[in-house]
């Protein structure tokens, strides 16, 4: 079994695309469409930590700012899945969250719903994946609810500890329990497609690149 740092490695080599077809061939769920990327041009890959935001203010008030916890339990393995799915049209990620995560090693954010500071993002060069975007404040709209704790992004049940590819095609997340067989399979397809592509600038007829072999490929993994 490989470990963390091991995982990460190999799945930052690969592309969403060919982490999909994976999962694909699993008869799994966890590829997710919809959410772009809204700052930088990188790819991200590593380790999730969850925040989940809410409407209601925890029991006793607020006593942290929604973030901040994962933030300060992060390392450079780690990209922080936001779920805001309380149809209030205000941000669960900023500038500041932004430039602190950043300084911790996060690799990113992914935000299941609106996040604001835009700009700043492309500025410091923090990659930013959002729902939507928005100006509005999450001050005295939403909370956090809870952080390491599963939440929803799309149709994926993502939980603290999952793994996460995003790039400008989508965002996949891998069950934690699967990653070493998720990752052994995309690597395959993506090395298939690689001596596909090498054949079609070879010269060889394009036809008989994407013939029988592409359209059973997931099958012949």
């Amino acid at each position: 079994m490989s470990d963390r740092k091991t995982l990460v490695a190999r799945l930052e080599k690969l592309d969403a695309c060919a982490v999909s077809d994976a999962l694909d061939s699993l008869q799994m769920s966890g590829a997710e469409s919809g959410i772009p990327r809204r700052s930088t041009r990188q790819r991200i890959a590593g380790v999730v930590q969850t925040v989940k935001l809410h409407d209601q203010p925890p029991a006793g008030g607020s006593k942290r700012h929604l973030g901040t916890a994962a933030i300060e339990s992060a390392d450079n393995h780690t990209i922080i899945v936001v779920e805001q799915r309380t149809g209030i049209d205000c941000a669960g990620w900023g500038g500041v969250l932004a430039n602190a995560a950043k300084v911790k090693g996060v690799r990113g954010v992914i935000m299941e719903g609106p996040a604001r500071d835009i700009d700043e993002y492309e500025e410091i060069g923090f990659p930013v994946f959002s729902r939507f975007t928005t100006p509005h404040t999450a001050r005295g709209r939403v909370y956090e609810q809870s952080f390491g704790e599963p939440i929803q992004v799309g149709e994926a049940r993502v939980a603290a500890g999952d793994y996460v590819i995003a790039d400008a095609s989508g965002i996949v997340f891998i069950p934690e329990a699967r990653a070493e067989e998720v990752i052994a399979i995309a690597e395959k397809i993506a090395e298939k497609e690689r001596l596909m592509t090498a054949d079609v600038l070879a010269g060889k007829p394009v036809s008989e690149v994407m013939g029988t072999n592409y359209e059973n490929m997931l099958e012949n993994k």
